[in-house]
């Protein structure tokens, strides 16, 4: 009997340290795959977060030619429009010298064949602002966006897509 209690007071002994080094062993190797883990996600995301690098002189971007827009078309509309607008019951005038931007050739043809109507959209548009709107930058810019609106919805109906990007104002006189 004495035997048997021995053994066991032995067993008892192993199991316990046998069990911690296992313990910290599993947490050690717990820790290494957390690590690894961490350092693979930084890695990751700083990789992808990384800016394109600039190009030095002489060199040339890598764009792809079908990415790359078509340059820019200016096309004055010659003769400058001279206006009445109203100002408190008031005659006044608006001299508009307008250019509209395109990207392609053929808008360029559509407006020279359907000037008549765009001379008429204009004239009724900047005709029938006020002179004190008009006055201050805010109701320049929306004179400015309402005429590229009603432009591009002539083209949109004459040749099928809208054609003018931007109409500028080369001069803007009020008297």
């Amino acid at each position: 009997m004495a035997d048997e209690e021995e053994q066991q007071e032995e067993n008892n002994d192993e199991n316990p340290s046998g069990g911690g080094k296992k313990k910290i062993l599993l947490l050690a190797l717990v820790g290494l795959l957390l690590i690894g883990i961490s350092v693979g996600g930084t890695i990751t995301v700083l990789t992808l977060m990384q800016p394109e690098p600039i190009p030095e002189e002489g060199e040339e971007l890598e764009v792809p030619v079908d990415e790359l827009p078509s340059p820019a078309i200016y096309y004055p509309l010659k003769p400058e429009y001279i206006l009445n607008i109203d100002a408190r019951g008031r005659r006044r005038y608006l001299r508009l010298d307008l250019t509209v931007m395109t990207r392609d050739d053929d808008v360029i043809a559509a407006i020279e064949l359907h000037r008549a109507t765009i001379d008429h959209t204009i004239n009724l548009i900047a005709g029938g602002q006020l002179f004190e709107e008009v006055q201050t930058p805010e109701g320049k810019e929306f004179l400015r966006l309402q005429l590229l609106q009603e432009l591009q919805k002539v083209l949109d109906k004459e040749i099928g897509k809208p054609g003018i990007e931007q109409v500028l104002f080369t001069n803007f006189v009020m008297q």
